[in-house]
């Protein structure tokens, strides 16, 4: 073994501090917005005078929210479906197919995740604009799906390039269509591609802020959008205690995630 950790000598010690650091840096600001939204004061105040639930009351019994809440959630649940769909047929595609310029469509499938996101909300915007589709269902679905759909596809084909196909073709040489031997052979065999695909699918559409505030209107706005307008006209704990329970369902499905990982691959 070219490293061994145990024989680093003091830099052990080195490597140790910086992961402490920086697992501080990242940890710290989730811990300090969970902390204020527990707040007794009415005004973002670190550290807080005295704790309370009040805000999360608040939180759920302002119709407001819970407007948004659903919203973001209709929204996520229909990218979710369509993206692993389109991310299916797709990584099919890239993987099987033999085609002229199939490594430059795979990268233009990937653009999304490089393209800085302002610029894609500000084309988004444009284009919607001219054809009736801003501040609707429609609108956000789409432009949510534009985000969500690269995360389908690079997970569903790294699946897919991991999984043996001559399993497939002996279901087809044992008398399954080609189309059965998918369902029930290779579907299976990448659900934990799947899986991860409709969990970053979902999370993508549920935390997205910047081309969710160019598609909002008046009366369709999702969650991290009034997070947005709230914390521009009032620095209110509720606007935290949001933010928490954003937060909190995001580390929830990103360690559901791990979990079924580890046990679909066992």
């Amino acid at each position: 073994m070219l490293l061994n950790f145990d024989r680093l000598g003091w830099w052990k010690l080195v490597l140790i501090g910086i992961t402490l650091l920086t697992t501080a840096f990242l940890l710290l600001p989730i811990l300090f917005i969970a902390a204020l939204s527990f707040g007794s004061s009415q005004w973002l105040i670190f550290p807080p005078p005295g704790w309370t639930l009040r805000w999360y009351q608040e939180l759920l019994e302002d119709p407001r929210w819970l407007d948004s809440a659903w919203t973001s959630f209709r929204i996520a649940i229909i990218v979710t479906v369509l993206s692993v769909l389109l991310g299916l047929v797709t990584s099919f595609g890239l993987n099987r197919g033999r085609f002229l310029f199939r490594e430059a469509l795979k990268a233009l499938f990937l653009t999304p995740m490089i393209l800085p996101v302002v610029v894609l909300a500000v084309a988004l915007y444009a284009f919607f604009l001219q054809i009736g589709l801003n501040g609707t269902l429609t609108g956000f679905v789409i432009s949510h799906l534009v985000l969500a759909l690269p995360f389908s596809i690079l997970s569903i084909t790294n699946a897919l390039e991991g999984f043996d196909k001559s399993i497939e073709d002996a279901a087809v040489l044992c008398g399954a269509s080609p189309f059965e031997a998918k369902i029930r052979v290779t579907l299976p065999a990448i659900s934990h591609g799947v899986f991860s695909a409709a969990i970053f699918s979902f999370l993508t559409s549920w935390d997205e802020v910047v081309v969710a505030i160019f598609m909002a209107s008046p009366t369709l706005q999702t969650l991290p959008v009034k997070v947005w307008s709230t914390l521009r006209q009032d620095l209110t704990p509720v606007v935290a205690a949001a933010s928490t329970l954003l937060i909190l369902l995001t580390v929830l499905l990103m360690v559901l995630v791990a979990i079924v990982r580890k046990g679909l691959k066992s």
